[in-house]
């Protein structure tokens, strides 16, 4: 079945390239060269994202001499909604919220059959954040700091995980350059993640019973997350990009992946733009070995 969604991706991919060549307005630039993530909202401005993420995985690889091992497919959709808007005269700082909701199961299902939401389904973090830009001459350039709240109690219900019950406090640094001649751009991202809060409780009663009451895997660990995208405009409504991404967990509990992608973005009107990826976990450490299929839609007005 990924072999045949890939298919389909590519194809829409190059079909949009090459009916965005017959539409080329070089007068004005589109939201999707404009607003990169670096880029900041001007005052009352707003920006509202709608981004779904699947990832399904048949493989892991666990071990000190590093198993890759092949197990029943798991399946994880992440949906995420961000809405942000400028509040400064100087452009320089937005505020928003970024909302969580998971649907994941186990046990050999097809990766469509999250949509069911028939065993772990949650709203499961909220995240106040703020978005700015530290250097007045260096627009390109921004950083974005959230605090997510969890929601979920128990991590792992019936052998499902679901996501982390510890708090995380989460910068993520942004930075852009367009080349000379507007038809090449390269994006880089610096996420760091610190999760707290959700520790292992052992009690005990009156007849000397103990206990536990499970805390987060998560805890007392720091992420150290890298990113470098390039992307080319076929025309100013239109992008192909390719990305690679690492990911390490250091503290308590330690892993590392690496992934690698490709997507593309489409202006479909003078406010909303639609996203298009596709990522590999090519590498891995204490992880799942899978593939990610990832379509967003964003409104700018």
């Amino acid at each position: 079945m990924s072999k045949l969604i890939s298919r389909i991706f590519i194809t829409a991919v190059l079909i949009v390239s090459f009916q965005s060549f017959a539409q080329e307005d070089n007068d004005n630039k589109s939201n999707i060269q404009t607003y990169t993530p670096s880029k900041l909202l001007d005052k009352n401005q707003w920006d509202i994202k709608f981004f779904n993420n699947l990832y399904t995985e048949t493989k892991d690889l666990f071990g000190p001499d590093g198993t890759k091992r092949t197990k029943p497919r798991e399946n994880y959709l992440t949906s995420t909604v961000e809405v942000f808007t400028g509040i400064s005269d100087n452009n320089r700082v937005n505020l928003g919220v970024i909302v969580e909701f998971r649907s994941n199961n186990i046990g050999g299902r097809n990766a469509l059959s999250v949509f069911s939401f028939d065993e772990r389904a949650a709203i499961t973090t909220i995240a106040p954040s703020l978005k700015w830009q530290p250097f007045e001459n260096i627009g390109n350039f921004s950083v974005q700091s959230s605090i997510h709240i969890p929601l979920v109690k128990n991590e792992t219900k019936n052998d499902v995980f679901l996501d982390e019950a510890a708090w995380n406090i989460q910068n993520r640094f942004f930075y852009d350059h367009t080349f000379s001649n507007g038809k090449w751009q390269l994006f880089t991202e610096l996420n760091t993640q610190y999760f707290f809060g959700k520790e292992d409780v052992s009690t005990t009663d009156n007849l000397g019973r103990r206990t536990t009451i499970e805390g987060s895997f998560a805890s007392n660990t720091f992420i150290l997350n890298p990113g470098l995208f390039l992307s080319y405009f076929p025309s100013d409504k239109s992008t192909v990009l390719g990305f690679v991404q690492h990911t390490n967990r250091f503290g308590d509990f330690t892993q590392d992946f690496t992934t690698v992608g490709f997507g593309g973005k489409y202006q479909l009107t003078d406010v909303l733009n639609l996203e298009a990826l596709y990522s590999k976990f090519v590498r891995g450490n204490a992880t799942g070995l899978g593939e990610s299929f990832n379509i967003g839609l964003r409104a700018l007005f």
